[in-house]
């Protein structure tokens, strides 16, 4: 016979062993239905944040020649990326630079004329590495009613310019690379039309009240009649669709079989710091680009330079008569390029 207190005990252990039953089918239940719904919604999540649009304001310091060709690129890039508000601003390549290194203004992307003032004023303070991404050369704009414009050509351009009522001018090499470029182009072609002093006259006959801060600011005292000519890149010629001089290979620094000829020439211009000089050789022309370590927005500023390094951005640096460098030319710390731009860098040579 089993006593009461027996009965409920049995009566309790069932309870509890068919409660622990429940409870192990619904731990069951969830592990199987519960837990899935779960990873698939972190891993949702994350990928939406690691995917999310890049947005807010885009600051970018760039060349004066880009200016034509950077308003075509933020018209596309912002159509790919509406939530971006593209804030540019152009002027000499340096001056962009100093911004940067001395003003301390933040910039998410600067874009230089030349690539070595990236090299020289930024590198390694404040950005790590630079990528060389279009090409362009010096070139001789003018009017169609300058002086004497019907009977410049390659052979006489200097001698036109040195005439007492001709007034030339170019940007301040201090400011802007166009400035040094000019003078380059001045020792260059003192060698190849075989005249001493060319150089020197060329300087002389140009006056202070001639030369600006970038080139583009010289395009309106040309326009204005008071210079005649204009030492500028071929590039900015075309877009304004300007007369222009097409100038000898030998001289116009957009050659790269010229190198090493090119290397003969050279100029001093300010340093990092007062006192200090950086020396510019001669070399074909090569733009560079980078994102500084200041950037505010560095998101923004990796889709910006994918984009104009991209299939739509090469188009529209071609469009604007300076072909991009395929492949890129890469500098400073090569370790430390996002790997963003390494994936568009792979489709560049195609």
């Amino acid at each position: 016979m089993i006593s009461i207190r027996q009965e409920r005990w049995c009566s309790l252990k069932r309870t509890e062993i068919f409660g622990k039953d429940r409870a192990w089918k619904w731990l069951s239940l969830a592990r199987q239905v519960v837990y899935p719904i779960l990873c698939v919604i972190f891993v949702l999540r994350v990928s939406g944040l690691s995917h999310a649009e890049p947005q807010g304001k885009l600051i970018i310091f760039h060349a004066g020649s880009l200016a034509i060709p950077f308003k075509d690129m933020e018209e596309a890039f912002t159509k790919k990326y509406p939530k971006i508000q593209v804030c540019r601003e152009a002027a000499g390549s340096r001056i962009c630079a100093r911004k940067i290194s001395d003003l301390n203004r933040p910039c998410d992307v600067m874009a230089s004329a030349d690539y070595t003032v990236i090299d020289q004023l930024l590198i390694p303070e404040w950005a790590d590495w630079n990528l060389g991404f279009c090409t362009n050369e010096m070139a001789i704009m003018y009017r169609a009613d300058s002086k004497f414009a019907d009977e410049i050509n390659q052979k006489n351009w200097y001698r036109i310019l040195l005439r007492p009522e001709v007034e030339y001018g170019h940007s301040d090499p201090n400011a802007d690379p166009c400035g040094y470029r000019s003078q380059l182009v001045w020792q260059l072609a003192e060698r190849y039309y075989k005249i001493p002093g060319l150089y020197q006259r060329l300087q002389e006959n140009c006056p202070p009240s001639n030369v600006r801060p970038k080139e583009v600011d010289l395009i309106a005292m040309l326009e204005a009649g008071q210079i005649d000519y204009l030492f500028i890149y071929r590039s900015v010629c075309e877009q304004h669709e300007s007369p222009y001089l097409i100038l000898p290979d030998q001289i116009n620094l957009g050659s790269p079989e010229y190198t090493e000829y090119y290397k003969q020439a050279r100029i001093k211009v300010t340093g990092k710091r007062p006192g200090e000089w950086i020396e510019k050789i001669g070399a074909p022309m090569i733009y560079g680009i980078t994102i500084p370590k200041n950037a505010p927005n560095h998101e923004a500023a990796l889709a910006f330079v994918r984009f104009v390094l991209g299939p739509i951005g090469r188009k529209i640096m071609v469009k604007n008569g300076q072909p991009p460098l395929v492949p890129p030319m890469l500098t400073g710390r090569k370790d430390l390029l996002p790997q963003a731009i390494r994936e568009v860098l792979k489709t560049c040579n195609r």
